[in-house]
């Protein structure tokens, strides 16, 4: 029978091969140019700032990956192509059709071009891969100790910090390398007939055969050095639920079965390397069941059985000297340990009327301005023009006025181009006359004369208490886009600078920020990056002229300094008579071992970040983080200084070795700039999430979840569920005679909203970075923000004031920060109202003071009358506990009845309806806890007391018993007071 031919591929014109190479070429040219555009954008920006050593030492380790990972990859993949190609059997078509004969001639007619094409895309994509790695590379490179080891393994920390990224990024770079050649190899064989699904005699060859066994035998050899690395990564285990660390089984289970699954995986590589030399599958082909039924059985089973009958029903005994571990890890990763924490008894009890507070200097300097609502009072009182604005949170800080420190509610007022008119929108507007802000905008925040802020401005026009010698704001957060400054001679003046008549015109920025824009290849290449051709044809631009790019300061930090993760809120300063950005940098790291690991966008996120008003943390999970580094950037010229604030931190000694010079010691911190540091909210929020259960030093309290805190919510949102935000104000703690300035925020019980602890951080020079934990005794029930919250707008007063002023369609009640302060008296809550109209117009007025002390609330125009009239009013009991009835405050102890469960032996006669119910209420929680834990003792003695509890009620109910209620992860419906607002 004749054979059909092989069919070959179709041919293409020469023409047509012309009009393809020129159309490549192009595409080519163009990428080409893109990229050196990006490039050079980037130089000349880092060459303004004075950082041009970052962009070389990065631009240079990525180029050398991109060169080893790339041409490494790219060389093995060619080697297995081209040995496959050669090994290749005398191909013998069968009689029927045969659907690789196009695809096997083609290859055929060029093999070296396919096999260097096909290497030369691999080699592209793992440099390319290999390239973002760079930090990785250089903390290797510059690796540090920090003077403490791993509780398994002995290890410094350093190791897990600085080394074994390194070698888990060579590891799987080796793993992705072997895979891709095997199945290079596969295809190859395959395609040229060394492998086949059918046909008569042997359906792979002893070539075939030899080096896909071989590339298997290095494949399992790599994982066989791999499970030796991969004891390591127990310390970051989450096996055991409640901590981050090695748990029992992964010590005494997984950390053997790792051991065992080396050797056997040697011994399976060197079987696959002797079946590949005997040209036999059958030798690899047992290695490789063997390898994964002792993966199954070793690796997994037996760590589930460990756990499932060992520690599971004796967690208790098993556990905790991991969780100390875990415990003692993540005080020292976290900054919580003995050395910046310092824990204080504090007894709200009080006999004390609230009007005695009125000589407490925590109470004369209560900060009444929000910072996070004034945002338009200050828009609409100090615009001044339309396309002037201020961030939608403003800021608190401190300054000394005639001898005096108090707290200012302080604002720059920015240029905002998203303000223009329609009519003014144009190119020249918005990038060569509106170019710039005009002045600090200042209140005090305890003060608010007719419901309004009292300004202090300091712009081009005037000089307020806080002298500023340069006010034009050319770097801010409202600065989204590009402005072009310069011109030819001192008449040509074209940025509007809003001083006194002259207005437009009046002002040529002359400072040292911006890059040249002048010459005709600046222009090209900026024309391109922003894909603006005015920037070719506009006469405007002049040899002088210079563009300003990347203004906002937290991008400036996070690009000068690309190893920091960069705090969300950088806050205006005048220091030494120039405005400055402070920005916060922290230094982190994911491998910490036995530290908890924390997710910042969750750890910081609360109801400013979840109503927008406020901008989130990146989504990065990390087990260390330290404020090392903190950053100025003049809202004039743009220039970027950093700071070493910790110096003893490892992280930050390793980039100060990557990048000598970029930071500078802490010494070179002036004493005016250091008296306006403020510890970071975002530290601050991760520290505190944290300390609600590492405060606990006994492994078995840890385990059993008792004592712990949880954040509370922020009552004064309404719609969001979300944290309280922390606050920064003047606090006299307890001992201190005066106030200091303080970031604090309350946490409550967990699952209880009562108050049980009070933190404060120092942010004063003489105390940075101290942090206080106020502990309320375990007998006392202190109401928190969400009861106090419902007992002010339970109060008729109050909810009488409300009513009249918040009228659908008129106007609206906002409520301010609800804060708390700890007086040498006892706890006092202070809660600003403030009323808002409803039009784009309306700005909020304070209208309104409310206070709580002692169980007395009270409200008024000033803290001083609130507290007169808190005085003369009854106590009041707040809302129940999820409707437990118990009453709650300052001086209530809590029932004698046990928190962990209800007891059988108390008569039915002395518990309330109300008291059993609530111990329903807590064995259901018990429950829960127990069910996550899988802990089938504690199930059974919870349900034990869950049942008892049921039976109790009804016993005082006078109701007949029936089943328990089924356990939830909350407690049952009950009845509770409603939230108005």
């Amino acid at each position: 029978m004749a054979m059909r031919p092989p069919v070959g591929m179709p041919s293409m014109s020469k023409r047509a091969k012309r009009v393809l190479l020129t159309i490549v070429g192009l595409i080519v040219l163009a990428v080409l140019w893109f990229q050196f555009v990006g490039i050079w954008v980037d130089w000349e920006w880092y060459g303004e700032v004075g950082f041009r050593e970052v962009y070389g030492t990065q631009f240079v380790t990525r180029v050398l990956l991109f060169l080893i990972a790339g041409l490494g990859s790219g060389a093995v993949v060619a080697l297995a192509l081209l040995a496959a190609y050669r090994s290749r059997p005398v191909f013998v078509p069968a009689g029927e059709v045969d659907p690789l004969s196009p695809y096997r001639t083609v290859v055929a007619t060029r093999p070296r071009v396919f096999a260097l094409s096909i290497a030369g895309l691999v080699g592209l994509i793992c440099g390319l891969s290999a390239q973002g790695n760079w930090t990785v590379v250089q903390l290797f490179l510059h690796a540090q100790t920090f003077g403490q080891v791993d509780a398994q393994f002995g290890h410094d920390v350093g190791f897990y910090v600085f080394r074994l990224p390194f070698i888990q990024m060579i590891m799987t770079w080796l793993f992705v390398v072997v895979a891709i050649a095997f199945f290079a190899v596969l295809v190859t064989q395959y395609l040229f007939g060394g492998i086949r699904l059918s046909g008569p005699g042997r359906r792979i060859s002893s070539q075939a055969a030899f080096q896909l066994s071989l590339l298997i035998g290095i494949f399992v050899l790599i994982k066989a050095v791999q499970y030796w690395f991969d004891r390591y990564d127990l310390l970051f285990s989450n096996r055991g639920g409640l901590f981050t660390g090695a748990s029992y089984t992964d010590v005494k289970a997984v950390l053997p079965a790792k051991i065992i699954l080396m050797v056997i995986a040697a011994v399976c590589a060197v079987g696959f390397v002797v079946g590949a030399f005997l040209r036999s599958i059958r030798l690899p082909a047992v290695a490789l069941a063997l390898l994964v039924l002792s993966s199954v059985l070793i690796g997994g089973v037996w760590p589930l059985i460990l756990q499932q009958v060992v520690v599971n029903p004796n967690g208790i005994t098993k556990e905790p000297p991991y969780i100390q571990r875990s415990i003692a890890a993540t005080q020292a990763a976290y900054g919580l340990g003995e050395d910046k924490v310092s824990y204080t008894n504090y007894a709200d009890v009080t006999n004390a009327t609230p009007s005695a507070l009125l000589s407490d200097p925590s109470v004369q300097n209560a900060r009444l301005l929000d910072p996070n609502i004034l945002s338009d009072t200050f828009t609409q009182r100090q615009q001044l023009q339309n396309f002037y604005g201020f961030a939608p949170q403003l800021n608190v800080d401190r300054y000394t006025i005639d001898g005096r420190t108090q707290d200012f509610i302080v604002a720059l007022r920015e240029l905002n181009v998203d303000n223009l008119q329609a009519n003014q929108k144009n190119w020249i507007n918005e990038h060569l006359v509106f170019t710039h802000g005009n002045g600090l905008v200042a209140a005090p925040a305890n003060q608010a004369p007719g419901g309004y802020p009292e300004f202090t401005v300091s712009d081009v026009s005037n000089q307020g208490a806080i002298k500023v010698d340069q006010p034009r704001i050319y770097y801010g957060q409202l600065a989204s886009n590009y402005a072009i400054v310069g011109s030819e001679s001192k008449d040509q003046n074209i940025e509007y600078d809003g001083s006194g008549d002259a207005g437009q015109g009046a002002f040529t920025y002359d400072g040292r920020g911006g890059v040249r824009v002048g010459n005709l290849f600046q222009r090209l290449v900026f024309a391109t990056e922003y894909g603006e051709p005015n920037f070719l044809f506009s006469s405007e631009i002049n040899g002088n002229s210079k563009i300003l790019y990347n203004r906002d300061p937290r991008d400036r930090v996070e690009k000068a300094a690309p190893f920091l993760t960069v705090d969300t809120k950088p806050y205006p300063a005048v220091i030494d008579g120039r405005i400055q950005w402070i920005v916060d940098g922290y230094t982190t790291a994911a491998n910490f071992p036995y530290a908890q690991n924390v997710t910042l966008s969750d750890a910081t996120n609360n109801s400013q970040t979840a109503t927008g008003s406020a901008t989130g943390q990146v989504n990065s999970q990390v087990s260390y983080i330290r404020n090392s580094v903190k950053a100025t950037v003049d809202a004039y010229d743009g220039t970027v200084t950093l700071y070493a604030i910790d110096e003893s931190d490892p992280v930050l000694k390793a980039w100060e070795q990557v990048f000598p010079g970029l930071v500078q010691p802490s010494s070179a911190v002036s004493p005016e700039l250091r008296a306006h540091f403020k510890y970071p909210q975002d530290l601050f929020e991760v520290q505190r999430q944290l300390l609600a259960r590492y405060h606990l030093d006994n492994p078995v309290d840890f385990f059993q979840n008792s004592n712990f805190w949880r954040v509370p919510d922020d009552p004064t949102e309404s719609g969001v569920t979300a944290s309280q935000p922390p606050y920064y104000q003047q606090v006299a703690l307890p001992g201190q005679s005066s106030t200091s300035f303080q970031l604090t925020s309350v946490l409550t019980g967990f699952g209880r909203p009562f108050l049980s602890a009070y933190m404060a951080v120092g942010n004063d020079p003489d105390d940075y970075g101290k942090i206080t934990v106020l502990q309320l005794p375990s007998n006392t029930q202190t109401p928190g923000p969400v009861q106090i919250q419902q007992t002010l707008l339970n109060n008729s007063a109050i909810s009488q004031y409300i009513g009249t002023r918040q009228r659908p369609g008129v106007s609206t009640i906002v409520y301010g920060n609800l804060l708390t302060l700890p007086t040498s008296k006892g706890l006092l809550y202070i809660e600003p109202l403030y009323q808002r109209g409803i039009s784009a117009q309306a700005s909020p007025q304070l209208t309104q003071i409310l206070v709580w002390f002692g169980n007395r609330v009270g409200n008024g125009d000033t803290v001083a009358a609130a507290l007169q009239n808190a005085s003369s009013s009854n106590q009041v009991t707040p809302p129940p506990d999820n409707g437990s009835g118990q009453t709650s405050g300052s001086s209530s102890p809590p029932p004698s009845s046990s928190s962990s469960g209800p007891t059988t032996s108390a008569p039915s006669g002395s518990v309330t309806p109300e008291q059993a119910l609530a111990a329903i209420n807590r064995a259901n929680q018990d429950l829960a806890a127990a069910k996550q834990s899988q802990d089938l003792g504690r199930i059974g003695a919870a349900t034990q007391r869950l049942e008892e509890a049921v039976n109790q009620y009804f016993q005082v109910a006078g109701t007949p018993a029936a089943a328990p209620p089924a356990a939830s992860g909350s407690a049952p419906p009950t009845s509770s007071a409603s939230v108005g607002g």
